[in-house]
Parts: structure tokens; sequence; C-alpha cells
């Protein structure tokens, strides 16, 4: 095995907790400042509408492609260049769900071949009907919840061996989710309630452990939602299949670290929990940090040279998988120290 950490380093990661509890309490209260205060930009996945991809022949300015849209009526269309350089693309999301495909096509080209002649090249179309954007938005927000409550299961049984515990846990949420979400309640406050609910019953029950994972999971959610808030991108549904992808991610760094915490618990039962947390944590660094950077370099890479299509899908993931590590380290098993703390006595 590659060890690019000695086994023997012995950082006081836990004696620095209180600072790394400081630092992500700070960006999730910026984080919920931003979603009460501004909200979230939703792309026309969630919102409908139509998304137009135009090539230009020669570089021109998003003041002149909103000007050359005004005789269609489609000049507070939000539109973005692409980064790449000598590309000339632009996108135009067009916020409008009562028109028609095939006429929003033929009315941009011909808008713009009025105002830049005929370097102007259609390379796609997209339409999102409003009911679908509707659909979709939801589906998203309950797949987040339902990988996160699964995991839940997943790490109670694994780790406890309290299968029958989390699994009623389960039933109840997924029935008091279904028995809400009839009565009409929104869907994010549905969410955060049933999130509430997790978090309390995992406490009720003892599983420290899934009590844990969870914290970490929204924890690593959360702070990534708030880097698309803080620089105004749009969440679409390749930024939640990378919101997904990072839920997976983080959990398999959570898991390594407790499962080697648990083996040390067995073997050092006279060790203090604290030392046996840090002695888990240092144990297990090496591979942390390769696991990691390597994704890290392949995920930038993507960042980099992958151009728009999937960069906000990779930005999403390189703040995940920063914050994922981290949360590994300074939330998951800390949370361990605060229920035995806290609880342990009781």
């Amino acid at each position: 095995m590659i060890e690019i950490i000695k086994p023997d380093v012995n950082i006081d990661f836990v004696g620095k907790r209180r600072i790394a509890y400081l630092v992500s309490g700070t960006l999730i209260l910026i984080t919920l400042i931003l979603l009460i205060w501004k909200g979230p930009r939703y792309g026309v996945d969630f919102t409908g509408g139509a998304v137009i991809q135009v090539r230009f022949n020669k570089k021109v300015s998003i003041d002149e492609i909103r000007e050359a849209l005004r005789p269609v009526k489609l000049e507070d269309s939000i539109i973005q260049e692409f980064k790449e350089k000598g590309a000339h693309e632009y996108l135009i999301r067009v916020r409008k769900t009562n028109i028609d495909l095939a006429s929003i096509h033929d009315n941009v080209k011909d808008a713009l071949k009025a105002k830049f002649g005929k370097g102007v090249d259609i390379r796609r179309v997209e339409m999102v009907g409003p009911k679908i954007g509707k659909q979709l938005k939801r589906k998203a927000l309950l797949a987040i919840f339902y990988s996160i409550l699964f995991i839940a299961i997943y790490i109670s049984g694994r780790f406890e061996m309290k299968w029958m515990m989390s699994i009623i846990m389960a039933a109840a949420l997924g029935i008091s989710v279904s028995v809400a979400s009839s009565f009409g309640v929104r869907i994010t406050w549905l969410i955060f309630i049933a999130m509430i609910v997790t978090l309390g019953l995992s406490a009720y029950l003892k599983l420290r452990y899934a009590l844990g994972a969870i914290i970490a999971l929204i924890h690593d959610v959360t702070i990534t939602v708030g880097a698309f808030l803080i620089t105004q991108k749009e969440i679409s549904l390749s930024v939640v299949a990378a919101l997904l992808t990072i839920v997976g991610y983080s959990l398999n760094d959570t898991i390594i670290v407790f499962d080697r915490i648990r083996e040390n618990l067995r073997k050092k039962k006279k060790m203090p929990f604290e030392v046996i947390v840090n002695r888990s944590i240092n144990e297990t660094l090496s591979r942390t940090v390769l696991t990691s950077s390597t994704t890290l370099f392949v995920v930038l890479a993507l960042f980099l040279l992958g151009g728009n299509v999937i960069h906000d899908f990779a930005f999403a993931m390189l703040v995940g998988i920063v914050v994922g590590t981290y949360s590994s380290i300074f939330v998951a098993s800390p949370i361990l120290m605060i229920w035995k703390e806290e609880f342990g006595k009781r």
C-alpha cells in the first residue's frame, strides 16, 4: 500500500475540533442566510423554459445579443458566455414557458442574423415545461433526502447491528413524508422537517454512528449549495447528480474512519475514547489524503478543460471533495465524542 504520510504520525485533530465547529458553523450560517435572503438560482431544468446555445464567428458582447433579441421580446433572458477562449459561444436561458420550440429556434436565429449577419449558428435548443420542471425539482430533493436516509440504515446495521431500529425509523419517516405531502406541504419544508426528525430518531434510538454520518453528509451538501449561492451559479440536474455523488464520496471516507475507530475500541478498551478517535483518524490519514488528492486532480482537469457543459458539475465536485474530506476528519468523528461526553454517562 502506498503511504505518503508516515503511519506513526500523531496530529491532534481532536484538539482542533472546536475551531472546525466554528468554521463549519460560519459556512452553514452564511448558506442559510443566503437561502432565506436570495434563494437558489434554479436552472431551466427546474423552472421550465428554454436553453439556446449560439455560436458566432466573431466576438460579440452580451449587451449586443440582448439588444438583438428585443424585437422578439426575449431581451430579459439570462445570457451566459462560455469560458472557453476563442469559442464565441453563448447560452441564452429563456424563462418563458408558453412558447413553441420550433418558433423560438426560428425567431432567435432570424433576430440574431438581422443584427450580426450570417455568422450565427444555433447549436442546440432545449425546452422544459413548467410542470415537468416542478416534478424534477421535487424528485431531485427527494433523491437527496432518501439517499441520506438509506445511508443511515446502512451505517446503523453496518457498525451497530441495529438493523431493526433503523428500518423502523425509515418506515416511520417514509409514512410521515407521504402523509405530509398529501396535505400539500412544500417539498423544501417537508425535507427540512424530515431531516430534523431523522436526526432526532437517530439520537433517541442511540444510533451514534448513523448520527455522525448524517450530520456530516448534511454538512457537505449544505456547504456545497452555499458555494453555488455565493457564486450565483444555477442549480440544475447535473448539479443534483454531483450532490448525490458527493454524498457517496463523503460516506466512503467516513466509513473508513469509523471502521478504524471500531477496531481500535475492541483492541484498546482501556484507552480514553478521545485518544482512540484521534489515533484512528491519523492511522487512516494517508489513505484519505491519497484518495482525495487523486480524485481532486481528475475533477480539477474536468473543471478546467471539460468545457461549459460540465463546468457546474465539476465545480460542485471540487467543493464537495474538499468539504467531504474535511468533514470525515473534523465533523463525523467528533460527533461520536460529543455523544460520548453528553449522552454516554446517561
